[in-house]
């Protein structure tokens, strides 16, 4: 049975005794052939308003249906015609079911798509675009709100865990976490959200999303300014006009409790509303280390017509954190201090606000074209204040340097789209075309104490450490303020020659224009300087060849590149130009016994051949030592292979599993003067990252409503620190080498939790890190901060 398919239906009124002014209610259920119960089936008419769609248990209701005899018939290809005539009688309900067979094509007045018994895989698709995956040269990974909920996430982290070959490299002060994907960092100019981009200085609530969508590879065509190792869009929960909501309360180890709401419904025939909110707040396995966070998502639906929707979405979050900076480093050993001593000051603070209002206008011209517009802006502010970087000297004495952040950032964003089907011949095409603008406006704040520390002491004896006396104040001595607009146009096309050859091509242009201006307040009189304004512009090419012997078989392959802006300039003291990074992929995609178990294979290498370097010599010839004058001479390369793997075997068990291997090295550098070494790994990149999760719910007997899962993940060996580095004495030309790399063992976590759902109650548990494995994520050698230990969580929910 095909995971999604389309059903329109026609209904034919046959009104014999009407009032125009009466209305009556229409419910029913619609299963499967096999009897499973389909859920999430959107049932759209198309004359009128009137939307529904399946819950859980195959249900579905419309409210205020005109009243009269109506006949309703189902017909399409693959599925036996089925006719019901119906009397709707006013303020009654009339009761009505469906069973569904399998290859529903398109009928011409119902719309409803077909998503799947719970036991067979759910054909997703990433937001904005309605190729299927099966059609996609590349390789996307969707963790939906299913899964969230059941393995209880309560972390960006923790979601992270369910996707192949991703995972947290560093988790810098506490402040946020840094996910990392083929060797490259994707928290940066790399995570979206409803497909925008979101800045990842901050810890996003999970409480609200639908899903998790992760792009891996080049994501150049479609967002810009990107680095190669994938993308993530986090997709928030939609207005829905089936009135329902939940309401839970989580509580855990360390005081941890987080109340939670999500309510949804029609406010009438054509709005419908959603609002989600929590509140958080817990202590923690390091001492003194508190958090407390509010966070809001209200959002509308307006059904403008039949084609036409409009959703407004506001989204708030409110987050007070103490910056942990963790443990120190001595020569390259972890200090084996308690996983719960906090060297900080204890009075450090830090604050996130981050809030954001977009907008989504929606229409369909036809069945084969449709138009998208979205408009959204984000303002973010994070505040801190405290001691930092834990550098001990080899003793391990350390006077704790004092730091203040204050980091500003406003982004407004506009896209249009426009998508269709069309044929030339016998040749189909599914085009996927636009245009999209950003701006950023950044403000970085420095700040300066007197004295710089606070405290001193040896980290090896912290009871007897110097704690300091009053808290100090800082003087803000610098604001740096960089404005960068980006534009881009793009165009792809899925070409199916055959049903079996496939061909998507695309192009991009990509043009970002970036300004920073310094306010220095130490001199006197203030100085004002504005830096050379900096003009980057790329062609971003796709080009992916399809080959499906069958329906479930998908082989691919496909090239795609990216770009990098650099900073600095030419030796003849011109802006760089960007860096373009080649991406190939190639793999095969498979689905078994109608998509019960699945596999996706793929590999790749990404390499950037025009890496910037500092230049050796100046343009008059002389030795260069400034190492902002540079060369596009440096080659990186990230090669690797992925293997997914997805089983439903049953109803009710569901299996998750990947194994990924990323070998990500320095290929070619200059060897001058603090270069990188060629054939040298990159930092904070593990050879190889392994997951596999379970979840089964039993479905009947007597112990029906009761779940049991768990989820492991493994990280391989790696380095933290920096990469070592050439050093070349200036007199005697003699060259050694600056050793900064700091080795990380791997390590394996696993959660298991059970849980029990009767009637509208459910009630999970979970216990993390069973085998309390202690190990670190590391930033540079100074922010080395350890992963929790074995701890509990609870969550009881009642949904209405």
């Amino acid at each position: 049975m095909k995971a999604q398919l389309r059903v329109i239906a026609l209904l034919l009124f046959v009104t014999l005794f009407a009032s125009a002014q009466e209305k009556g209610i229409i419910q029913g259920k619609i299963t499967s052939a096999d009897g499973y119960p389909l859920k999430e089936i959107v049932i759209k008419l198309a004359k009128g308003a009137y939307t529904s769609e399946t819950s859980k248990d195959g249900t579905f209701r419309f409210e205020n249906f005109p009243v009269g005899t109506h006949t309703l018939i189902i017909e399409g290809e693959g599925l036996k015609k089925q006719s019901k005539e119906i009397k709707v009688t006013a303020n009654t309900v009339t009761n009505v079911s469906f069973t569904l067979q399998e290859n529903i094509e398109s009928l011409q007045e119902i719309v409803i798509i077909f998503k799947g018994s719970t036991n067979k895989k759910k054909e997703n698709v990433l937001s904005g675009l309605t190729l299927k995956p099966m059609d996609i040269p590349q390789s996307i990974q969707i963790i939906g709100n299913d899964i969230i909920t059941q393995q209880q996430a309560i972390r960006l982290s923790e979601v992270i865990k369910n996707v192949n070959g991703a995972y947290i490299g560093s988790a810098r002060g506490g402040a946020q976490e840094s996910v990392w994907s083929r060797g490259y960092d994707m928290t940066s100019n790399n995570m979206f959200k409803n497909g925008f981009r979101f800045s990842g200085g901050s810890i996003p609530e999970v409480s609200s999303l639908e899903k998790v969508e992760i792009l891996k590879g080049s994501a150049a065509l479609l967002f810009g300014n990107v680095a190669p190792g994938g993308i993530m869009n986090m997709v928030t929960k939609k207005p829905s006009f089936e009135q329902g909501g939940e309401i839970s309360m989580q509580a855990g180890s360390y005081a941890f409790y987080k109340p939670s709401i999500d309510i949804y419904g029609p406010l009438n025939s054509y709005i419908a509303y959603r609002f989600t909110g929590s509140y958080e707040n817990s202590e923690s396995f390091r001492n003194v280390v508190k958090k407390e966070r509010y966070y809001i998502n209200p959002s509308f639906l307006f059904k403008v017509s039949n084609k036409t929707e409009i959703v407004l979405q506001g989204d708030y979050l409110h987050d007070n954190w103490t910056p942990d900076f963790g443990t120190g480093i001595i020569g390259k050993e972890i200090v084996a201090l308690p996983r719960s001593t906090y060297l900080g000051a204890t009075w450090s603070n830090g604050q996130t606000r981050q809030s954001s209002v977009s907008g989504l206008v929606k229409h369909e011209f036809n069945k084969d074209w449709k138009l998208n517009f979205n408009t959204s802006f984000q303002d973010y502010n994070r505040d801190s204040k405290g001691t930092e970087r834990i550098q001990p000297a080899a003793n391990g004495n350390w006077s704790r340097p004092l730091g203040q952040n204050r980091n500003l950032e406003q982004i407004i964003g506009q896209q249009i789209n426009l998508q269709g089907c069309f044929t030339t011949g016998k040749v189909k095409h599914q085009i996927f075309t636009g245009v999209d603008f950003e701006n950023s406006y950044v403000q970085a704040y420095t700040f300066t104490f007197s004295p710089t520390t606070y405290g001193s002491g040896s980290i090896l004896d912290f009871a007897n450490f110097d704690q300091g006396g009053a808290i100090p104040d800082a003087t803000n001595t610098k604001i740096v303020k960089t404005d960068t607009n980006r534009f881009g146009i793009y165009a792809q096309d899925l070409i199916s020659i055959t049903n079996k050859f496939k061909v998507l091509a695309g192009l991009r242009w990509s043009w970002q224009e970036s300004v920073a201006e310094t306010t220095d307040f130490t001199k006197t009189p203030v100085t004002i300087t504005e830096d050379q304004t900096r003009i980057d512009q790329a062609f971003t090419p796709k080009i992916g060849l399809v080959y499906q012997p069958t329906a479930d078989m998908s082989l691919f392959a496909s090239y795609s590149n990216s770009f990098t802006p650099n900073t600095g300039t030419t030796v003849d003291l011109k802006v760089i130009k960007p860096s373009i990074i080649d991406q190939y992929e190639a793999g095969i995609k498979k689905d078994f016994w109608k998509g019960l178990f699945s596999t996706n294979v793929t590999v790749y290498q990404i390499t950037n051949s025009n890496l910037a370097q500092t230049a050796e010599f100046k343009a008059d010839g002389s030795n260069n030592t400034d190492s902002s004058i540079k060369v596009l001479s440096g080659e990186t390369t990230s090669k690797g292979i992925e293997i997914d793997l997805t089983a439903r075997p049953i109803e009710g068990l569901s299996i998750n599993a990947g194994y990924s291997y990323n070998d990500m090295r320095y290929t070619k550098t200059s060897g001058l003067n603090r270069s990188f070494i060629e054939g040298d790994r990159l930092a904070r990149t593990p050879a190889n990252t392994a997951n596999m999760s379970f979840f089964y719910t039993l479905q009947s007997g007597v112990l029906k409503g009761i779940s049991i899962g768990a989820i492991g993940n493994y990280i391989g060996q790696r380095v933290g620190g920096w990469n070592n580095q050439i050093v070349i004495d200036s007199k005697t030309q003699v060259q050694t080498i600056n050793d900064r790399e700091i080795p990380l063992s791997d390590y394996t976590t696993i959660d298991v939790s059970a849980g029990y759902e009767w009637g509208k109650f459910s009630l999970l548990c979970k216990l993390s890190n069973v085998a309390n494995t202690l190990n670190y994520t590391v930033h540079e050698n100074y922010s080395v901060n350890p992963i929790a230990p074995r701890q509990v969580l609870t969550s009881l929910k009642y949904k209405f």
